[in-house]
């Protein structure tokens, strides 16, 4: 039996005279996401860590930025401690934030690899990829938030070069491929429910942005923010081998091909994770009615995952 409550705002009558915005946003059909998927992320926004803690770490946390981008000056240039770095947001998430947090979190790595995944069997010239699949955040002290990074813009390098050097550009194959796209099996109620397991995803993505700056070179923390520009970029492969490409209005990371201050970074990175939970969403509805032999509904249907 799960540990975790139903959530206030399912809890709760609805009064007509003092509405849930976090109900009505729930009940709301027009972004393609799991049921379980959209309770954990409105659960996690709707905590009083996000409305108290938040406006006060945002703008310490990008002051951090500004002081450690200095300091980089003065520090030789490959300086960094990734394995450190690692544990210690392993130690960060396990103590301190929220099952829900932890559970989108450690979702993001599977359905990202699953997404590349996608891209890579289905494109005319495939390209393998390098799948990331941690069921525990102790498995996160492996440099699997560098290696996400990593992977991301290696997989772009590796699939373009593919295409290039093929004379062949990406399009919709005669049959889509959809065998990776699968729920990953984690559960939200084995993430740790200890008693300063509070703090909610954006404040702790704020929290640990500095710390990765600080404690990475330049070049790894540039590309880690600027990968979420990438947004774009795999929303677009993926909306060409679909033929849908009216989808790619879920895609808001701004254009690739200008890169922005990481002083805003952690949002972006909030935002990132949400991209991708609603593409996998998207993919997973296609393939149920690819096996279904039915037209692909995007905003109704069952959406439990």
């Amino acid at each position: 039996m799960s540990r975790h409550p139903t959530p206030d705002f399912l809890a709760k009558p609805h009064d007509e005279r003092d509405p849930s915005p976090w109900l009505a946003l729930y009940l709301d059909r027009s972004t393609p996401l799991p049921d379980d998927v959209k309770a954990a992320w409105l659960t996690d926004s709707s905590s009083a860590s996000r409305q108290f803690l938040l406006p006060f770490l945002r703008p310490l946390a990008r002051s951090f930025i500004i002081l450690f981008q200095v300091i980089k000056v003065f520090v030789p240039r490959n300086w960094s401690h990734s394995g450190l770095l690692h544990r210690f947001l392993a130690w960060g998430l396990q103590h301190f934030v929220s099952p829900e947090a932890n559970w989108l979190i450690l979702r993001h790595f599977h359905l990202g690899s699953q997404v590349l995944a996608f891209i890579g069997a289905n494109s005319p010239a495939p390209v393998g990829t390098s799948p990331l699949a941690p069921m525990t955040i102790a498995a996160l002290k492996d440099d699997l938030f560098l290696k996400h990074d990593l992977n991301l813009f290696n997989f772009v390098i590796r699939l373009n070069k593919a295409l290039r050097e093929q004379g062949l550009e990406l399009c919709k194959p005669e049959r889509v491929d959809f065998s990776m796209i699968r729920d990953p099996g984690l559960k939200l109620e084995d993430m740790p429910h200890g008693k300063l397991n509070v703090m909610d995803l954006q404040s702790a993505i704020e929290l640990f942005t500095p710390l990765y700056q600080l404690m990475l070179t330049d070049n790894d923390f540039w590309r880690a923010a600027n990968s979420l520009q990438l947004d774009e970029t795999i929303g677009i492969y993926t909306a060409t081998l679909l033929a849908a490409p009216e989808h790619l209005v879920l895609v808001n990371n701004k254009h690739p091909l200008v890169p922005l201050s990481t002083l805003r970074a952690g949002h972006r990175l909030v935002i990132h994770g949400l991209s991708t939970e609603m593409l996998h969403s998207l993919l997973d509805r296609f393939r149920r009615a690819q096996a279904e032999g039915t037209p692909v509904n995007t905003t109704s249907g069952p959406t439990t995952a």
